[in-house]
């Protein structure tokens, strides 16, 4: 109790529902600058951002049958992430001083569309390999297709720990879920060492073992 005599809680929904801005004003503003190493116009700066924000929940929503899709029900989404990738066009120059708070910001992201993810799946009765999954696309997904579009190896598909980052995520999530624990305490939880692991991989490179084949056939 505070000595205004106001009792400050913070519902961890909310918090998962502000850190879900946070997330896709980050990924349409890092999305912006892959557009502007393509010199895309600002058409494809704008598209750009919202696939990249707004795709993960797209893919899944498609995959899982479920409808309308987020940012149909929410066109406000559509403006919030186009708006920011724009915005990014203006203070591009002053993007480099804050390259480590994007890259905190992104692992953010993945943790927090993770968890949404598997909470949509859930919702929608689905086993729990579908759960694990639908969380792992709602993580990754976007930032497959905005790699595709960029003509880029998707960082998915590459060594760095990403989506092992996003499964860990939702295991930890289903496993806390299933032992009965407080689900706040849970998905707190379950973000919080996702989020550390994906910044002590980004801190000390860790990876997951490549596949190198280069033998000829002929």
């Amino acid at each position: 109790m505070s000595a205004l005599g106001f009792a400050w809680k913070i519902d961890p929904d909310d918090l998962l529902h502000v850190l879900y801005f946070v997330a896709i004003v980050a990924e349409a503003m890092t999305a912006a600058l892959a557009a502007g190493r393509r010199q895309m116009d600002w058409v494809g700066v704008a598209l750009l951002g919202a696939i990249t924000a707004l795709g993960g929940g797209s893919v899944r929503d498609v995959l899982l049958g479920r409808y309308p899709l987020s940012w149909v029900e929410h066109p406000s989404y559509l403006l919030i992430t186009g708006g920011a990738a724009l915005a990014t066009i203006v203070i591009a120059r002053h993007m480099h001083h804050l390259r480590r708070l994007f890259l905190f910001l992104d692992a953010v992201g993945l943790v927090v569309f993770t968890i949404i993810g598997c909470n949509v799946a859930i919702g929608l009765g689905m086993p729990v390999v579908i759960v694990l999954a639908a969380g792992m696309i709602t993580g990754c997904a976007g930032g497959v297709l905005r790699d595709i579009l960029c003509t880029e190896v998707p960082l998915l598909f590459r060594a760095e720990l990403y989506a092992t980052v996003s499964i860990v995520t939702g295991g930890l999530y289903l496993g806390g879920r299933w032992l009965g624990l407080p689900h706040d305490l849970v998905m707190l939880g379950a973000m919080c060492l996702g989020l550390a692991l994906r910044l002590l991989a980004l801190r000390f490179g860790w990876s997951m073992p490549k596949f190198v084949y280069t033998e000829s056939l002929h």
